[in-house]
């Protein structure tokens, strides 16, 4: 035996960190020949054959360990290594031909260890995981991991037996970079990562960059190529590139792909399956974008997406990851931008994921009071250290990639922001400056949202920020964060809050709904009315609503027409466009035979969709979100009868919609509102139409403004303003041309838009 003692039993121990200095094939000393060693612990026979009809004659291994499968043996009839294979001759006399996976040099470059270990490799999800490799012309996979602390690794899978024994991966010097390529392992294959971790411990670890896991709630990843789809929606991606999405209309439908529709009671639709009915059902409703939470693998179904355990790979639950890509590509082909929530706020304790992955705090911090969260029982990232920054923002930029996602919805960045969140005194460690804030995540967030707008542009980043943390929408040369867009939070609150009470009390709280305009230009915002509001005991949107049924969907219909005709771009949580009645439930679905239960659920459904098309049609309402010129109140001051007005309009004023809200049951004819033009002014939107199950009251289409100053404009008219309702107008001229939403492969033509009337029938 020419295998020291020593290296033997580290071997046969599962404690060697650089197994390939011992298997394969090398050199002998003295240059006589070549020793190879195998370790196979199911072998009988073990022989060695060159690849080729050429080469040195074969020769056997000898059994070296009494116990475990280690062979040697000594060739002196070739001194250069050389190309060959294992043939293996089992216990029960099957034989197996393989090329030798310790014969292989390292599939990472010296370069790429050095981005990896400055944290510096954007690409991250090409160099670790499992990347379908072939080397010396011979095809395989190779495995990367990173586990500094970890004393060893091995790759096991359904290609050997789930033992770890057989294929001990090697350790690449200090770059804590764990690596082995597998010839003969394909697309398919399952696989984990078996560690002796930093406590000596044997764990079995998921791979943190994972492409395609098992069906939940089983966990092994699936050796996948993400990159066989063939993509055709190269003129929606040139469309987004040109685009400025502050600029543009913006109207998003926000669902939860298990519980949108169902094929069954148990069985929801899949990626591929949806893709047809919600593409009609966007274009029915007129949606600029769809926003799915979150759609990277998740173990536990009720935590809705955000306790992400495999942030690399779109969930199986719903198909494969060409299927998502499948999904994307239709929307972007019928004019359809795709947002997803990305999450990286916190991940699961799960033993098998991220948590403690080498038996140290890898991914998290150490200290509880940095490392975890008080309310989600989830473990936050340690953004001071590069190597898990790089791990985060690699992700973001593998969905706009791989994936072509439009935008990324960051989730719960106040945890993030804060040292504090949720923490009493005692609980939480200043930064090195004494203060609350998270420096590290701070830095984090500026890197996350330069490198996704610069590499990507057009794609929207959107925070979930719900404190006044300052110049979140401003870029970070100006001191910012600089996301796209921020929820606004504050509005919502306060909105929903103005909405619940009786109208006879909102005369004292008209300040609810002006207020936001205080703000408003602090930062460029996105009205959220999300799954958070109409789960956990909140009730649904209609639910929230005061009185009788034609007061409660009366109500509804105004807040969704505030909500859209305000300032700022639009988000709206599946089913609540239908007025649902009860709560979101994940494991159910939209309450979509509601639309048959009489006249007032299709009527907010269709008042969603006119305010969709107005919305599209009119620059007013979308152009100018973010400039000073694009909003002015008429008058927000007559709180005793509860009604506010105000006009919207786009740069050149070549679109102004003037806007009237009255939030009580009560009809008030002859209300003089300024205007501030003249000329017949068209009724294009009216809540209380008919069409909508309103009580069709109205202006019979239009008015006629005088030249009476009023509310500081220098004209004005009498108008009829429905009870509980919300009215648009704007000036007569000619109709209006909006680009229709169509494949983008296809060219689209203009459709002249006429005004949404107040039913049917003239309103009276």
């Amino acid at each position: 035996m020419i295998l020291a003692p020593e290296e033997l039993r580290r071997l046969v121990e599962l404690k060697h960190r650089s197994p390939h200095a011992v298997l394969g094939m090398h050199s002998l000393a003295d240059g006589s020949g070549l020793v190879v060693r195998a370790f196979l612990p199911s072998a009988g026979k073990v022989a060695v054959h060159p690849v080729g009809e050429k080469g040195p004659p074969p020769f056997e291994l000898q059994r070296i360990h009494p116990k475990e499968g280690v062979f040697e043996g000594v060739t002196t009839a070739a001194k250069q290594v050389y190309p060959y294979e294992i043939v293996v001759t089992t216990a029960d006399g099957s034989v197996q031909r393989q090329r030798d996976p310790y014969s292989f040099l390292p599939t990472l470059s010296d370069e790429d260890l050095y981005l990896l270990g400055k944290g510096d490799e954007r690409r991250l999800y090409e160099k670790l995981g499992a990347q379908l490799r072939t080397l010396d012309g011979v095809a395989g996979t190779s495995f990367s991991v990173w586990a500094p602390n970890a004393q060893r690794i091995s790759v096991v899978g359904d290609f050997n037996a789930w033992d770890g024994r057989v294929h001990p991966m090697r350790s690449l010097g200090s770059s804590g970079i764990w690596e082995l390529f597998l010839p003969g392992v394909g697309e398919g294959a399952h696989y984990k990562f078996e560690l002796r971790d930093h406590n000596n411990r044997i764990r079995l670890k998921t791979d943190p960059c994972g492409l395609f896991f098992e069906v939940a709630p089983k966990n092994a990843a699936i050796v996948w190529n993400n990159r066989k789809f063939t993509w055709t929606d190269d003129a929606w991606l040139k469309q987004r590139r040109a685009s400025d999405p502050l600029r543009s209309p913006v109207s998003i439908y926000e669902l939860h792909l298990g519980s949108w529709r169902k094929k069954s009671k148990s069985e929801s639709l899949g990626y591929r399956g949806i893709a047809e009915p919600l593409i009609a059902y966007l274009q029915q409703m007129g949606f600029t974008h769809v926003e799915f939470m979150p759609l990277a693998e998740h173990a536990y179904y009720p935590s809705w997406g955000y306790q992400v355990t495999g942030f690399y790979a779109p969930t199986s639950r719903y198909g494969s990851p060409e299927d998502l890509q499948y999904l994307v590509n239709e929307l972007h082909n019928a004019g359809f931008g795709v947002i997803v929530d990305w999450v990286p706020a916190h991940f699961p304790r799960d033993d098998w994921a991220l948590a403690r992955f080498d038996g140290t705090a890898l991914y998290e911090h150490d200290d509880p009071r940095k490392g975890a969260h008080q309310d989600w029982g989830t473990l936050i990232f340690n953004f001071g250290r590069h190597e898990v920054v790089n791990f985060l923002i690699a992700n973001a930029l593998f969905w706009c990639d791989r994936f072509h996602i439009d935008g990324l919805r960051v989730d719960a960045v106040a945890s993030m922001l804060y040292l504090d969140y949720s923490r009493k005194a005692g609980e939480w460690i200043p930064n090195q400056h004494g203060g609350r804030e998270n420096l590290e995540a701070i830095a984090f967030l500026k890197q996350f949202n330069h490198l996704v707008h610069t590499e990507f542009p057009g794609v929207m980043t959107i925070a979930e920020e719900s404190t006044a943390w300052p110049q979140v929408t401003r870029p970070p040369y100006l001191g910012g964060l600089g996301f796209s867009f921020k929820w606004n939070m504050g509005w919502m609150h306060d909105t929903l809050e103005y909405f619940k009470r009786d109208p006879v009390h909102r005369k004292y709280h008209q300040n609810d709904l002006t207020f936001a305009m205080i703000y408003h230009h602090h930062e460029n915002f996105i009205l959220p009315l999300s799954h958070d509001e109409v789960v956990h005991g909140k009730h649904s949107l209609l639910g929230r609503m005061p009185g009788d049924d034609w007061r409660r969907f009366a109500n509804l219909r105004v807040l969704l027409g505030y909500q859209w005709l305000f300032p700022g771009k639009k988000l709206l949580f599946m089913g609540c466009e239908i007025g649902q009645s009860g709560e979101w439930n994940a494991n159910g679905e939209v309450e979509w035979w509601l639309l048959e239960a009489g006249p007032y659920h299709a009527g907010v459904q269709k008042l969603i969709a006119d305010l969709n098309q107005l919305y599209r049609a009119e620059p007013g309402l979308w152009q100018s979100d973010f400039e000073p010129e694009g909003f002015s109140w008429i008058d927000a001051s007559d709180n005793l009868n509860s009604v506010i007005s105000f006009v919207r309009r786009d740069v050149d004023r070549v679109s102004e919609v003037v806007v009237i809200l009255n939030l009580t049951p009560v009809t008030r004819k002859q209300y003089r509102i300024g205007l501030p033009r003249p000329g017949k002014w068209l009724e294009v939107l009216n809540s209380d139409a008919a069409v909508y199950a309103g009580s069709n009251v109205g202006n019979l289409g239009g008015v006629l403004s005088e030249d009476v100053d009023w509310h500081n404009q220098s004209y004005s008219a009498e108008f009829t303003l429905p009870p509980m309702s919300v009215l648009a107008f704007r000036p007569e001229r000619a109709a209006v041309v909006e680009v229709v939403a169509t494949p983008a492969k296809e060219k689209s033509k203009p459709k002249a838009i006429p005004p949404v009337t107040s039913g049917s029938k003239p309103a009276i």
